[in-house]
């Protein structure tokens, strides 16, 4: 049986994949994926780098050479057009190397670019295809789209749990719920976001570090916000309310119950992580407080199970906000 050649949603979701090694390091610029293809092989491949510069299409684009020419760029998001004394527009790169055709994701919702990168490539001759996988550009380029489109940044919610609900025995003397292979995960999840906090109690009662301790990603340990009204430890910073993060397009909230209700109340959470280890505790300590919710209906809807899996003997379910923009 022969095998069918990739199309355009094979590719892009190629490029997707690609947006997502430039998060968080590319703020605050968006993390732009990018993949050069002709005859059904790729030519080369980029991502925008630290800082936001050079951007995914200008690291394909000098990756290819000469090779660009005649092939297809696929982009999930929209080629910038406005100058910048950092580098040259890359809807401008694309038109210099030559490429026959460009794929992109989504339209870039910054209103020196919306729409007229587009224009440009196809008034140079360029074939555009709009609007390829669009919501796996966006997932893949969520913080960045989150600030640009809401104003605030992207909020995780970590939850470590046992199967009953509970973070810990009454006495709070468990300091771990899961195994090792959730808690990599877990740092896997921190050198992916800009920022991670936690509530003053928690601060207090476990001194967490917050750093990653993954061999090879030390150098990606987020900033560190503490949600209190008073001062914050040398090393952290202060942070009100769920309202008023700033400075950061990712964040990651790690606990503890009252910090988590906090910005459940305030609907900041974007994306839900739900370790279960394979236990019960019975009466302890729950991984919630109010979090506003006084009828059952008004519960129901509001979160999308996105991915499954098992680490170890624990599993991992991965829910996100369902919003209507």
């Amino acid at each position: 049986m022969a095998l069918r050649a990739p199309g355009d949603t094979d590719w892009m979701a190629a490029a997707a994949g690609l947006a997502r090694r430039g998060r968080p390091a590319s703020a605050p610029n968006p993390n732009v994926g990018c993949l050069i293809v002709k005859a059904d092989q790729v030519v080369a491949r980029g991502w925008t780098q630290a800082g936001g510069r050079p951007h995914g299409e200008a690291v394909a684009l000098a990756a290819a050479g000469v090779a660009a020419r005649g092939a297809t760029a696929y982009v999930t998001l929209e080629p910038c057009v406005h100058a910048s004394a950092r580098g040259p527009a890359c809807s401008d790169l694309l038109i210099r190397a030559g490429v026959a055709r460009v794929v992109v994701a989504v339209q870039d919702p910054d209103p020196r670019t919306d729409g007229a990168g587009i224009a440009r490539l196809r008034a140079a001759g360029i074939e555009v295809t709009v609007d390829v996988l669009p919501a796996d550009a966006r997932a893949a380029m969520a913080p960045w789209w989150t600030r640009q489109t809401m104003g605030r940044p992207f909020v995780t919610l970590k939850l470590a749990t046992s199967l009953d609900g509970r973070i810990a025995p009454a006495d709070g003397s468990s300091r771990w719920i899961t195994g090792d292979r959730a808690r990599a995960h877990g740092h896997l999840e921190r050198a992916s976001h800009e920022a991670i906090l936690v509530g003053r109690g928690t601060f207090e009662a476990d001194a967490p570090r917050l750093d990653v301790r993954l061999p090879g990603l030390e150098d990606r340990s987020p900033k560190k916000f503490v949600l209190t009204r008073g001062a914050a430890p040398e090393g952290w910073t202060a942070v009100a309310s769920p309202d008023a993060i700033e400075g950061v397009d990712s964040l990651l909230v790690e606990g503890g119950a009252g910090a988590a209700a906090a910005f459940l109340a305030a609907d900041r959470v974007d994306r839900l992580l739900l370790y279960r280890a394979p236990i019960l505790i019975g009466d302890g300590k729950a991984a919630l407080g109010d979090i506003g919710l006084t009828r059952i209906a008004a519960a129901h809807g509001r979160w999308r199970l996105a991915d499954s899996r098992m680490l170890g003997s624990d599993r991992l379910d991965v829910y996100e906000r369902v919003r209507t923009i």
